[in-house]
């Protein structure tokens, strides 16, 4: 029996590098964060993610086919970019194998960027970025480098299988979650997101860009963040507005 998740690497994969996810999630932070840092690093793709429990499709970028699920990188950084939305039931598969392909290459830190719904999103004008880490060291560079620590709470999604699957394999993980809108593509939730990383890595990146193209990628990403939505719910991710007993 073939896998059910291949990654097939096209050019040498770089050893010892920090690994992002930028997976489609609530307000699309993390895909909007990790495609700005692709686009203004320049990083080429390395491999892509092949599997039968994807949706079939394919992404168009010059008239050229590409997978939707790549892994873009250079000499020290390793990105994971979903241009499409994960189905609910391939989440765990998929992000068990990038976590396990990234182990292979000694990923030095996994970090996943993504939203944290709060329901005035719209009055809030600073942003908050809480972070979560598979280990106390972790925890404490988080404290020492100004990210507040996601004390209590649920994670749900792509992050939190990460986190689990890196726990389980003793792996140094980290999530960044800024506050976003739930539905709406949020650059600005994702501009907080790099600032909050550029406090943690090496990855220094003017988000000026991004800012200034806030409403042109609102419209181009509205339709990913429908079928993204959809996923969420499967996904019960709403339960992050739940608050946890005490166990």
């Amino acid at each position: 029996m073939s896998q059910p998740v291949k990654i097939v690497e096209r050019k040498p994969v770089p050893s010892d590098a920090i690994m992002l996810y930028g997976l489609p999630d609530v307000g699309l932070v993390g895909l909007i964060a990790t495609a700005h840092i692709v686009s203004e690093l320049k990083l080429t793709e390395i491999a892509y993610v092949d599997s039968d429990i994807l949706s079939p499709i394919v992404v168009l970028h010059e008239g050229l086919p590409h997978s939707p699920l790549r892994i873009f990188g250079n000499g020290n950084l390793i990105a994971v970019v979903s241009e499409t939305p994960i189905p609910a039931e391939a989440v765990s598969p998929i992000t068990r194998a990038l976590v396990e392909w990234g182990q292979s290459k000694k990923a030095k830190t996994m970090i996943s960027i993504g939203g944290m719904p709060i329901q005035n999103r719209q009055d809030v004008k600073e942003l908050e970025v809480f972070g979560a880490a598979s280990n106390r060291e972790l925890l404490s560079l988080l404290q020492e480098r100004g990210v507040e620590i996601l004390m209590e709470g649920y994670v749900v999604g792509p992050q939190a299988l990460i986190m689990r699957y890196c726990t389980e394999k003793n792996l140094s993980a980290i999530a960044l979650l800024a506050q976003s809108f739930y539905n709406y593509p949020d650059p600005e939730a994702a501009a907080a997101a790099i600032r909050a990383l550029s406090k943690i890595t090496d990855i220094k990146l003017d988000v000026s860009k991004l800012l200034e193209k806030g409403e042109e990628i609102r419209l181009r990403a509205r339709d990913v963040m429908k079928r993204t939505q959809r996923e969420l719910t499967e996904m019960k991710k709403t339960q992050e507005y739940d608050v946890p007993l005490y166990v």
